[in-house]
């Protein structure tokens, strides 16, 4: 696909208002300079300048993208099959922002992705601005940084420097989710498309290592899939007390006493649990900032559903392509309808 956003310029003013001109403008900024750093790998691997780690790491991923296309049944483009070398440590930044008394995150919504519960900024000084600003507004706030997006198939996605450095099972799940919004994807619906794509990326990882990997690599996975479900087990716990806090009669100065316990016994109980694993730290950095409803919903949004696609997938006796066309059956439905055929499931 021809790769200029100029087609977009005279409909800028149009998507949203002055108040959106800035943002729209710096997407289009960021897109376009990933272009301009994009170069083909089947260029680099022959290039005598490239590092033989790099070319190591770049190999690796053809050989991951090639795996998606033929055992995973994703989209065989040339998203993938590009590198972009952006010299900073993440993609994006997204902004998740939500009321002092409420888990459910703010919404945006734009032309293509429609809403959304964060906010991408290709630049974390203007990802901090924004947050600020909410944060002014007297919302919870929270800024996380992102290795790879998905254009959803708009335009060919590139290999980025942010995760290409991060271990094989590691570059093989960021590849398989983003491809994943390429076969699905439902306007105003991210709890939807982000568990739909952490399920396919789990199963496409297993299946990788199963083919590929070596028995340290599987174990490896094993653990690293149970402490994610233990920390997801822990968010989702504290998000459903805060629900409950948030929904009672008690009074704001009430409330807020009893969030900012709630929020120290998460600490707590993380910490336990991270003794249990061994001391293992890699979510350490989720505990970094101050803890608000915005760290809840940013875990949320990718989690809740992907039991449910777990078990769709299961139904199709694993067959990624009988599964992939039930999801987009199951896609056209009002999201009310969704959610209940998803749980039936």
């Amino acid at each position: 696909m021809r790769k200029s956003f100029k087609w977009m310029l005279p409909l800028l003013p149009l998507l949203g208002g002055c108040a959106n001109f800035g943002f729209y403008w710096q997407s289009v900024n960021g897109q376009m300079e990933i272009w301009k750093k994009e170069q083909s790998i089947q260029t680099l691997l022959a290039d005598q300048s490239v590092t033989p780690e790099l070319k190591r790491k770049l190999q690796s991923v053809l050989d991951i993208r090639e795996f998606a296309s033929r055992e995973l049944k994703l989209p065989d483009n040339g998203s993938y099959r590009l590198y972009a070398d952006l010299q900073r440590p993440y993609v994006l930044w997204n902004v998740f922002a939500t009321p002092e008394f409420s888990i459910r995150p703010k919404e945006w919504c734009f032309v293509i992705a429609g809403c959304v519960s964060y906010r991408g900024y290709f630049s974390e000084s203007e990802a901090e601005r924004f947050a600020e600003n909410q944060r002014s507004q007297g919302y919870d706030v929270f800024v996380a940084g992102v290795p790879a997006y998905s254009t959803l198939g708009w335009f060919d996605d590139p290999v980025l420097s942010t995760f290409i450095h991060h271990p094989e099972t590691e570059v093989a799940r960021l590849i398989f989710h983003e491809l994943a919004h390429q076969v699905v994807y439902v306007k105003d619906d991210s709890m939807f498309n982000e568990s739909f794509a952490v399920a396919v990326e789990q199963e496409g990882v297993s299946r990788w290592l199963a083919e590929n990997g070596t028995s340290e690599q599987r174990a490896a996975f094993v653990a690293a899939q149970q402490r994610k479900k233990d920390f997801v087990r822990l968010v989702l716990k504290y998000r459903s007390r805060l629900d409950e806090l948030y929904r009672s009669a008690v009074s704001d100065p009430q409330k807020r006493e009893s969030k900012r316990q709630i929020f120290s016994e998460l600490r707590q109980e993380y910490a336990q649990l991270k003794a249990a694993w061994g001391g293992f730290s890699g979510y350490d950095p989720w505990f970094v900032q101050d803890m608000n409803n915005a760290h809840l919903a940013s875990v949320a949004a990718y989690t809740q559903l992907v039991p449910a696609f777990n078990r769709l997938l299961a139904g199709q006796d694993g067959n990624l392509a009988r599964f992939y066309r039930e999801v987009k059956e199951i896609a056209k439905l009002p999201k009310a309808e969704r959610l209940v055929r998803l749980k039936e499931s």
